[in-house]
């Protein structure tokens, strides 16, 4: 059983346990809280101790290899300037999608408030503040103090300004750098492996007392949220068919076929990985020459995540939405190059690792709580099907569209000529 389900399991034995326990035993209610809130609350502040040590690593070795693979060649550079844009309209997508999807569905009043008093002593963040100090205070003057505040906006900048930085001193100074943060990043990923191998425990735990406290409308709310957040990815997947269309002049009906393999591995294994041959297979059936999309295919497997920033961003939309944060256009501003940031520096964790390293920085930039989440990742299993089948059919439609862009192989482009000729 992989991790993911027995925390889903763990999600949902835990809501079942503490709605019985409140509606057959209310008596035993407040001192099973007692109890279980710790060991949740525990739990929860083991996964967050390493989002800014992981963050930070994550960017700076993001930024690193990005700009390596923009270094390797005119394809390659195309190629990532390409995936930066489809990911920045990723997370834009979000906000304007997630508010709209909430408005016609909204959540119910009653799971909210529940919810709400579940969670005790949640609430949102500090709010934002008005655009001039908000712009003043983004530089931040003491690093030190900024990580520990866990402002993340100020955090990612810094780390930005330093990784961009790194790319211009000397190589074997840049590649010792690298390689530290490369060891900080994967030791955070064995202690995060840690935390969520108890994860059964702590979700159990949390979800007990929502379930004892919220009682069936927890079941509710979460299932809207999936379907919110399924809704904005489905959204984004969808926009890959005209970008093949118009970008790789191919038509739907192909498309859609040459697609069907690689969609089949990546529902079944939720890898973009996994599915990384049958794209191979899908793109050359399509016209594809082996010398491009052997350079493109696995560049945007390493690279792109073109339902991350959507997706997350709206994990945290939702959570405002939920605690009552407003958010003004300058937030979902923000929030969207925030987004945009952390899906690309989480390209190569697993999907639980990187729900959380990659939305806490985002609900810390709008100003939503991020305690929610050590819940919400629990039900992550189902979105993480939509995350992996979005990026699939992105990385076959950039393929297509930078195919149109490369002159054809040596060998074909003459042929063609001599073809004219006569």
């Amino acid at each position: 059983m992989s991790q993911s389900t027995r925390i889903l399991l763990a999600l949902i034995a835990g809501l079942l346990v503490g709605i019985v326990l409140a509606a057959y035993a209310p008596e035993s209610v407040d001192p099973v809280i007692s109890v279980a809130q710790p060991v949740g609350q525990s739990w929860l502040n083991a996964l967050q101790m390493t989002i800014v040590p992981l963050v930070f690593s994550l960017l700076v070795t993001g930024v690193a290899a990005t700009a390596k693979a923009a270094q390797a060649g005119r394809l390659a550079g195309r190629a990532v300037a390409l995936y930066v844009t489809v990911m920045v309209a990723s997370a834009l997508s979000a906000a304007f999608l997630t508010p709209l999807f909430l408005g016609l569905v909204p959540l119910p009043t009653e799971s909210a408030a529940a919810l709400r008093a579940a969670l005790t002593g949640v609430g949102p963040n500090p709010p934002v503040p008005p655009l001039g100090e908000f712009l003043s205070g983004i530089i931040p003057n003491n690093i030190i103090k900024t990580t520990a505040d866990s402002n993340f906006l100020s955090m990612i900048i810094f780390a930005l300004i330093f990784a961009f930085a790194l790319m211009r001193i000397d190589v074997e100074l840049r590649e010792l750098l690298v390689r530290v943060f490369t060891a900080v990043r994967d030791t955070m990923l064995v202690v995060i492996g840690w935390v969520l191998w108890v994860g059964p425990l702590g979700v159990f735990a949390l979800a007990l007392v929502v379930g004892a406290r919220a009682g069936s409308g927890a079941f509710h709310a979460l299932v809207h949220y999936i379907l919110i957040v399924v809704a904005v990815g489905l959204v984004v997947t969808l926009c890959a068919y005209p970008m093949a269309m118009f970008g790789g002049r191919v038509s739907l009906a192909r498309f859609s076929r040459a697609a069907l393999p690689s969609q089949a591995v990546a529902v079944s294994t939720q890898s973009s990985l996994a599915s990384l041959p049958a794209m191979l297979a899908g793109a050359q059936s399509l016209g594809t020459h082996v010398t491009t999309a052997g350079v493109t295919l696995p560049l945007a497997v390493a690279l792109l995540r073109a339902t991350g920033p959507a997706m997350n961003f709206a994990v945290a939309i939702y959570i405002a939405h939920w605690f009552g944060v407003p958010l003004s256009l300058g937030t979902l501003a923000v929030g969207t190059l925030v987004a945009a940031l952390m899906s690309l520096g989480a390209v190569s964790l697993p999907g639980t690792v990187s729900y959380v390293s990659s939305v806490a920085p985002v609900c810390a930039a709008i100003g939503a709580p991020t305690a929610p989440l050590g819940l919400l990742v629990a039900v992550e299993t189902l979105p993480d099907i939509m995350r992996t089948l979005g990026n699939v059919m992105w990385d076959l439609a950039t393929t297509l569209t930078l195919a149109r862009g490369e002159q054809m192989p040596g060998d074909e482009a003459d042929t063609l000529v001599e073809h004219m000729i006569d």
